[in-house]
């Protein structure tokens, strides 16, 4: 079986003279060995496509795959995770993970969460500014919390993101406002745990793999699990499985969220416990981090005792029962073309 690999490569855009705070989200290389060999373990022939751009080139010229795993985020737009799906699917060609709509609505944060709120899902009051203007009129108790609305990966986030009165949050907005030429959204600061929850498959077969408590060590930024914070996890960061009563019901409200957006195949739920130590939905990554040891999905599913091909196995064969494709007996052997 024939699967293309489209991504978007941290080093290629690093070559073009962009910055790394505007690459942050893309791949390593050894993101794409990592999950080429995996793919390649699951008896499965792999070629790499790489950005929108390359696919478009490559379809235009008439190539196909019976499927393609798609870990593009894109580059331009608040929709970019969405151009990649977008594309394939007016060829006709099958993906893994969510829909050009899903990846579109949960890239804006405020969106996701109106969403999610109307399920009656438990998610913080905010507010979306979109002009210096917009600023004096939050109405919401300090602290608040500030992040550019359609980012991922912890940028914009640090530790000013955490704000205790109106002239920090003029002064945090305007920054991120100037800084990122989008939207920021402001909500309540939430006090307590935090949480991210691992989920694979598609309808009602999507299932929790676990739920993994976010701990920042005494050296790591502080309060808010930040861009330097995921960056350098390694040494800031300790993760651990939760299975408490407060984690179980994490787990319960992401999976929720997850239905609720429709999300498919697997993703990666961020929650955070208020006051009262009540988990709340902050934000769904439908298109998670797939780094071995360094994604937060990969990490968790490595905790769990799932393993990262086992993960990804997941994930193909909930792309494949979706689009009713027949995938190859594992021999073991890596194909790679």
């Amino acid at each position: 079986m024939r699967v293309g690999l489209t991504y978007d490569l941290r080093d290629d855009y690093l070559a073009e003279g962009f910055s790394e705070d505007a690459v942050a989200e893309f791949d390593s290389v050894e993101t794409i060995e990592g999950l080429e060999a995996a793919l390649g373990r699951l008896g499965l022939a792999v070629e790499r496509i790489g950005n929108v751009q390359a696919l478009a080139k490559r379809l235009v010229a008439g190539e196909r795959w019976d499927f393609v795993f798609n870990i593009a985020e894109g580059l331009y737009g608040r929709s970019r995770e969405a151009q990649v799906p977008a594309l394939l699917e007016a060829y006709g060609v099958p993906y893994t993970f969510s829909d050009p709509l899903v990846l579109a609505l949960t890239l804006d944060k405020a969106m996701a969460k109106r969403v999610v709120r109307d399920h009656g899902i438990p998610t913080t009051p905010f507010a979306v500014i979109n002009s210096p203007t917009d600023i004096a009129s939050v109405r919401l108790p300090y602290p608040l919390f500030a992040k550019p609305l359609a980012e991922g990966t912890g940028k914009g986030v640090d530790g000013r993101s955490r704000i205790n009165d109106e002239l920090s949050l003029n002064a945090v907005c305007r920054n991120l406002l100037r800084k990122y030429s989008q939207p920021v959204l402001v909500e309540t600061y939430l006090p307590g745990r935090e949480f991210t929850v691992g989920i694979v498959g598609t309808g009602p077969d999507a299932r929790i793999i676990a739920v993994m408590e976010v701990v920042l060590l005494a050296n790591a930024e502080e309060s808010v699990y930040s861009y330097i914070n995921k960056e350098q996890c390694e040494t800031l960061v300790h993760y651990g499985l939760a299975t408490d009563a407060e984690a179980r019901l994490a787990g319960k409200t992401a999976l929720a969220a997850y239905h609720a957006l429709d999300c498919r195949d697997a993703g990666r739920v961020d929650l955070r416990s208020d006051g009262v130590n009540v988990p709340h939905f902050m934000e769904v990554n439908p298109l998670a981090g797939i780094h071995p040891t360094h994604s937060d999905l990969p990490i968790l599913s490595t905790l769990a005792g799932l393993g990262y091909d086992r993960l990804i196995e997941e994930i193909v064969t909930s792309c494949a029962a979706r689009n009713g494709l027949v995938l190859p007996k594992a021999d073991g052997k890596v194909s790679v073309a």
